[in-house]
């Protein structure tokens, strides 16, 4: 029997309660700021005034004969650069010579306790020469002769691609009707609940432990190898708890380094903790993107050719800004059937915080985009957008025509379930008074298809030991950040063994006790861990069900196991415990250990650049939201939102609903009021209290669909959850703010200013800037198709 298709599943699909529940709702979960060390300091740092200056000189002798004050830092004693993608080693832990943001760190000081810091901050004498700021995508891309980093192609352009995927222009030819939008998507932060924090310890035999709330362990560890100049057998990063991630603890950040340094010039352990103003300034959200769609059609409806234009504000630093910029153009062809397609990209800096992955990462902006032009060309065709979607859903099997290669997709079911929950087809055009509704659909990655450091090693591995007590402990370098992730390993090792998730300890996010997990992001966790742990376990498995069918005198094949227990499935009565098969076994073969590992299958994608996109498999999602729109203050009500998501299989059911309903928390924040936003270099509202994020009065009912699809790629079928379910949320509303008051806002927030601008006719649309884009890369579509059903990567989940 196929993996996915398995029915004898104990755990596997049950509510169950995540592994750390208990610590978290008693307050015993330790953050990485409620560590205490013995001797330990306190360091904080001191960060530009300016969003782009030149620094003449630093003078920290003041600081340091500071009382209380253990040890100064400066940008020249750390100055190998650094950065998440090797294509962007462009940061430094303190600055050297220029600050590009501000809040970029120039120094830092470590003291007896964070007052002394703080106090001592004060005593630093920088001498800036102050350099005009670019603070937008416009002024990026004019201003040639102000250039933030010295590096790129021209300009303040960091990156900049165009391809042509079929020859789009031919497929324009043969439209009967041309559809062109500009839309306009502001940057967001991430707003975890829990600030950066990290403590570094350099212990006696000059070995290096940083414990910090980190989502990337292993690209940490890379890092603090690289800019400390020490062996990576010397240093061990522990992932603490995470408070909230969302992708804004996905690099490795200046403060990690910071503290490591400053442990080794002290001997002390040293812990710095940022304020909330400071998480707004280390940023890495999203992008602000303009972007502009040229769509051909047949007057069926049929697409012939869609034209895609994106502009990044990437900010100060390339972070993920690559891969950010590749996602806005990767993922419009594996919802719906696009059989040509161009898309011409550029990402630029400016002196603002740097940008880089926020759940979805790269792929809202051109989502929304994407679902409301769909309902505009619809309007010009006289076309129902439910019916359009409906008829145009991607096939399984399908390698679309940027040579993405799709498996199963639940697209189709998750729109007939939220059409038929949500009463669209009766409710479009019909409900008056200001009401209205809005569909759209999407998809997203389960995990990446390549590392970031490319190479042929596994992207994720487990470990599993069996205790002579029957005990089982897991150790993987994944990290949870909220998520689940340590619940998963737990739930997918205790159906593989037969035995409690109660019965596991999971060990997660140690470089020096776990294998090597990529990190999380990408919604890759599910999927590549779970995956990794079955193909471990599998082998125990084997061995210990091997010990008691020779105890039992019973054929393997007839064993069961479950709640600790293992039996013969032709005589109940006949078995024993789960433990003393584990001694059983531990006296058959030595100590009982194994090791799984997990390698994305290989992209059939060859062209420079197809690294962003692959997955595993994607998942898809649809959503119906329901507004009321008061035309007299423009404020918009979310009367209720209905979500499908296409998961694969639920490996826990209540957690999907959980990732899936934050996903629609989000996305209801970034359409209606969330934005990262400027005056004169300075963040108008790095605060809690300013900036706007709904809150419970906000939040509308939610009414979740699981669509199970079973794919052959995922652990028991699974996909991911964590990330896809945001995306048809934002289009969805802003579709329905249209069906109720008939204005279109190309942007978000929507904002009431906005609409009632709009109703004024007011309202200046987004404009998309003037790009030179490169010389445009042709490349010809794969004509083979997938097979709908594609085996598994790993022979070790193989039937």
């Amino acid at each position: 029997m196929p993996e996915q298709d398995r029915q004898d599943l104990t755990v596997v699909g049950q509510p169950l309660v995540k592994v750390d529940a208990a610590a978290k709702v008693t307050g015993q979960t330790v953050f990485a700021d409620d560590l205490v060390l013995p001797r330990m300091g306190f360091a904080r740092l001191l960060r530009s005034p300016h969003p782009h200056a030149r620094m003449r000189s630093i003078d920290v002798s003041r600081a340091a004969a500071y009382p209380g004050v253990l040890a100064t830092l400066v940008g020249s004693e750390l100055p190998i650069p650094f950065g998440i993608l090797p294509v962007s080693q462009d940061e430094h832990a303190l600055c050297l010579d220029k600050t590009r943001f501000v809040g970029d760190p120039v120094a830092a000081v470590a003291a007896i306790d964070e007052e002394t810091a703080e106090a001592a901050l004060a005593l630093i004498d920088v001498h800036y020469e102050v350099l005009p700021a670019v603070m937008s995508i416009d002024e990026a891309l004019a201003r040639e002769d102000v250039r933030i980093h010295d590096y790129g192609p021209h300009g303040n352009v960091h990156k900049e691609v165009s391809f042509d995927f079929g020859r789009v222009e031919e497929g324009f030819a043969e439209s009967d009707h041309i559809r062109e939008d500009t839309f306009f998507f502001e940057g967001n932060t991430h707003l975890p609940l829990e600030q950066h924090a990290a403590v570094a310890s350099q212990g006696p035999d000059g070995k290096l432990t940083l414990w910090s709330s980190t989502q990337t362990p292993h690209y940490v560890h890379r890092a603090l190898a690289r800019v400390l100049e020490i062996p990576p057998a010397h240093i061990r990063v522990i992932a603490c708890p995470n408070g909230g991630g969302f992708g804004g603890k996905s690099d490795p950040f200046s403060h990690e380094l910071v503290v490591a340094k400053l442990s080794m010039k002290t001997g002390r352990p040293v812990k710095m903790t940022l304020t909330r103003e400071e998480v707004f300034y280390c940023h890495r959200g999203r992008h602000p993107v303009k972007m502009w769609i040229r769509t051909g059609l047949k007057r069926d409806g049929r697409i012939t050719a869609m034209h895609f234009r994106t502009a990044l504000d990437g900010g100060a630093y390339g972070s993920y800004g690559v891969a950010s910029l590749y996602y806005t153009g990767a993922l419009q062809t594996v919802t719906y059937e696009v059989p040509r397609y161009k898309f011409e990209g550029v990402r630029v800096f400016t002196n603002k915080p740097p940008c880089g992955p926020k759940r979805g990462h790269g792929t809202p902006q051109p989502r929304f985009a994407l679902e409301c032009h769909i309902d505009k060309f619809c309007a010009d065709l006289g076309l129902d957008p439910a019916r359009w979607r409906l008829d145009n859903v991607v096939a399984p099997g399908t390698i679309t025509a940027n040579q993405m290669q799709v498996r199963t997709t639940g697209l189709r079911e998750c729109l007939e379930r939220v059409i038929a929950k949500s009463g669209y087809d009766s409710k479009r055009g019909r409900l008056g008074g200001g009401r209205g509704i809005g569909l759209a659909g999407s998809s997203y990655i389960s995990g990446a298809g390549l590392p970031i450091y490319w190479n042929a090693m596994p992207h994720s591995g487990v470990q599993i030991k069996i205790d002579r007590g029957g005990g089982v402990t897991v150790f993987c370098g994944s990290t949870d950040i909220g998520q689940g992730s340590d619940s998963v390993l737990a739930y997918v090792v205790a159906e593989e063994l037969g035995v409690a998730p109660i019965d596991i300890r999971v060990v997660t996010g140690d470089t020096d006790l776990t294998p090597v997990d990529l990190g999380s992001y990408s919604s890759r966790v599910t999927l590549m861990t779970g995956n990794a742990a079955i193909a471990a376990a599998r082998k125990l498995r084997a061995l210990v069900l091997g010990a008691a069918a020779r105890k039992l005198e019973v054929p393997l094949e007839r064993l069961k196991a479950a709640d600790g227990r293992i039996w013969d499935s032709a005589e109940s009565s006949r078995g024993l415990p789960f433990a003393d098969a584990a001694v059983l076994a531990e006296a058959a073969h030595g100590t009982l250990g194994a090791v799984g590992s997990y390698t994305p299958p290989r992209s059939v994608a060859k062209w420079k650049g197809a690294g962003v996109g692959p997955t595993p498999t994607y998942s898809y999602s649809a959503a119906a939201v329901e507004v009321s729109v008061d035309r007299e203050t423009g404020i918009i009500r979310v009367d209720k939102v209905w979500i499908a998501h296409d998961v694969g299989r639920s490996i826990n059911p209540l957690l999907v609903i959980g990732q899936v309903e934050g996903s629609v928390y989000m996305g209801l924040g970034e359409a209606l009021m969330e934005e990262q936003v400027f005056r004169k270099g300075l963040h108008k509202i790095p605060s809690m209290l300013e900036y706007k994020s709904p809150t419970t009065l906000e939040m509308p009912p939610v009414d979740s669909i699981l669509v199970e699809t079973l794919d052959p790629q995922g652990p028991y079928g699974a996909k991911e959850c964590g990330q896809g379910p945001l995306l048809p949320v934002i289009p969805a509303l802003a579709n329905a703010v249209y069906d109720a008051v008939g204005v279109r806002i190309d942007e978000v927030p929507i904002t009431p200013e906005k609409v009632l601008a709009a109703l004024d006719g007011r309202y200046r649309r987004p404009q998309m800037p003037t790009v030179a884009y490169p010389e445009t890369v042709q490349v010809a579509p794969l004509r083979a198709a997938a097979p709908a059903t594609a085996p598994p990567a790993d022979p070790a989940l193989r039937p």
